[in-house]
């Protein structure tokens, strides 16, 4: 997102989501200390100078018998840009999580939108609970993407017309589709992110089978990129586990 006047652009579509790892305090390290704190008291803290490796087993028994606490005293920071809608399933995830989303009140909204990219499975077969999405076929791609286009454009045209004739942003922005771009910063720990990837991606791995929107996961698994690589010992614990969060 810019400040770049939004009357000046015209509307742009795009498929792809974005997640930056903005700031963390995460590292296996941190799972090991808390954890010891209920033996070794404030000698836990030397684990602040060992290697987490030696450790790999207590980390898989935390998970494997779900004694969570220990996984929850680090934090991670994404800014994420996505369509609207992701961010109102997102909102469903309150534990152990803090959002900051960019205001259609404070600032004029960009002509941002999303369009399924030619991946995006769009046909549902099977009933609520036991479905599956399948591909589509050329023409459905086409009228979605035609339909998508020809509202967002119209949307925003309503958009600036009362922006320009004095309306107030928080007015006007009713106008717009749920497929709007917008930005947040989502701050979590491990424990809550361990619970969203299990309800928000599909992974062979899992124990628990979920169903999410694609485009959330697209969410879902950029932040675990982030995340295994910050704290490799737990992620790979999370997965020999079932993806259940402890």
């Amino acid at each position: 997102m810019t400040d770049t006047p939004a009357a000046d652009l015209k509307p742009s579509f795009r498929s792809e989501v974005t997640v930056e790892l903005v700031k963390h305090t995460a590292g296996d390290s941190d799972v090991l200390w808390a954890a010891r704190v209920s033996t070794a008291g404030e000698q836990s803290l030397e684990e602040l100078q060992k290697d987490p490796e030696r450790s790999r087993g207590l980390i898989n028994y935390l998970m494997r018998d779900r004694h969570g606490s220990p996984f929850e005293h680090n934090s991670m920071t994404f800014f994420i840009s996505a369509p609207i809608f992701v961010f109102r399933e997102f909102m469903r995830h309150r534990v152990g999580w803090s959002y900051n989303e960019e205001s259609g009140r404070y600032r004029e909204l960009q002509p941002v939108f999303y369009v399924p990219g030619a991946d995006r499975k769009l046909v549902q077969q099977g009933r609520p609970g036991k479905y599956e999405f399948v591909e589509g076929t050329e023409a459905q791609q086409e009228l979605t993407n035609r339909a998508m286009e020809d509202s967002y454009r119209q949307a925003y045209e309503a958009y600036q017309e009362m922006l320009a004739a004095g309306v107030a942003r928080e007015v006007a922005r009713a106008v717009l589709p749920v497929g709007l771009f917008s930005s947040m910063y989502a701050t979590c720990n491990a424990r809550s992110l361990m619970h969203f990837l299990g309800l928000r991606t599909q992974h062979e791995q899992a124990t628990v089978p979920s169903f999410p929107q694609r485009e959330i996961e697209m969410v879902g698994e950029k932040m675990e990129e982030h995340w295994a690589k910050l704290m490799p010992l737990t992620y790979a614990a999370f997965n020999a586990n079932g993806r259940v969060a402890p």
